[in-house]
């Protein structure tokens, strides 16, 4: 439990960054909307490619992103079927990035070196690269769909750079291509802008922090999938695939376990901001899911990681 308290503590200048962003949307008048096009267009293609060229390459971890941005797919696809029954207040497009995906970068990576070192840690690059396909693809095409028709949507989605950089660095990593030296400070660079930025832009789209839950029934279906259906189908792939699949090795359970209990990502605001789809409602319960995330992460891994931390 002291290592739950410890890193707890690590994560604390996330939640001052959301703060600072909170002010400069209140107090400077900063636009949450321009730094979410820097941040879609630019600053995430950036860390995807760097991410991709970085990590060791082999069949089984080439396909772990397809895993993940499977079980993405699914558990969106799932909670919109519910959510348009629920909502009717032109958010339930919004449901299935709020599930599918987690701020697994803003979030995730600073956990996963703790827990699991750099080794590991790029492996849980891997994986998480899975939920940013699924921003860039299937969760921003849904989420569109609520405003825009089939068309203007597939156009959008291949718009998205992030698509092209995964891609990109798969096929030069596989060629023995590298990063040259000069530009590597460029990229890390980039990583902390994708850090700051983004956990930022939660705290700019607030205008308040009265009534951040908006739509409960919103707030409810968004936290149950991303904290109860999300974990329990990592839990559920980890005892297929050990008992029966033989495929992976812990390594991989655990980063995908740590990907399905990070908090709502901060890309989903970022998404609703440029759709203009409920961007307070989408806005409010990120930062409510980042709040319980303060105390929900560490027990999680206190109670299934106990060999580790």
């Amino acid at each position: 439990m002291l290592a739950a308290f410890a890193l707890l503590y690590k994560l604390l200048p996330l939640y001052v960054t959301v703060a600072l962003g909170w002010l400069a949307g209140r107090y400077l008048d900063a636009s949450g909307k321009h730094i979410a096009g820097i941040m879609m267009y630019i600053v995430t293609p950036s860390v995807v490619f760097a991410g991709v060229m970085n990590a060791p390459l082999s069949a089984e971890v080439v396909l772990l992103p397809f895993l993940t941005f499977s079980l993405c797919s699914m558990l969106g696809l799932l909670h919109l079927f519910f959510a348009r029954r629920w909502l009717h207040d032109g958010s339930a497009n919004m449901i299935p990035l709020s599930v599918g995906t987690g701020n697994t970068g803003y979030f995730g990576i600073p956990v996963a070196l703790l827990l699991f070192g750099e080794e590991g840690l790029s492996i849980y690059i891997v994986c998480m690269l899975g939920t940013t396909l699924f921003e860039n693809s299937v969760g921003f095409y849904l989420a569109a769909r609520g405003r825009f028709g089939v068309r203007d949507c597939v156009i959008k989605v291949a718009r998205l750079p992030s698509l092209y950089a995964f891609f990109l660095a798969v096929l030069l990593n596989y060629s023995g291509i590298s990063i040259p030296a000069a530009f590597v400070p460029l990229f890390d660079n980039l990583r902390g802008a994708y850090s700051v930025l983004g956990m930022m832009i939660i705290g700019m789209s607030i205008l308040s922090f009265h009534g951040l839950a908006g739509n409960l029934r919103f707030t409810w279906l968004a936290f149950f999938g991303k904290f109860v259906s999300w974990p329990l189908a990592a839990l559920l792939f980890w005892w297929l695939d050990s008992q029966y699949l033989h495929i992976y090795d812990a390594a991989v359970y655990r980063a995908i376990l740590l990907i399905s209990i990070t908090p709502i990502a901060a890309n989903t605001v970022v998404i609703a901001t440029l759709l203009d789809t409920s961007p307070r409602q989408v806005a409010g319960t990120a930062l409510l899911s980042t709040l319980v995330a303060l105390i929900y992460i560490p027990l999680v891994i206190a109670l299934l990681f106990p060999a580790i931390v």
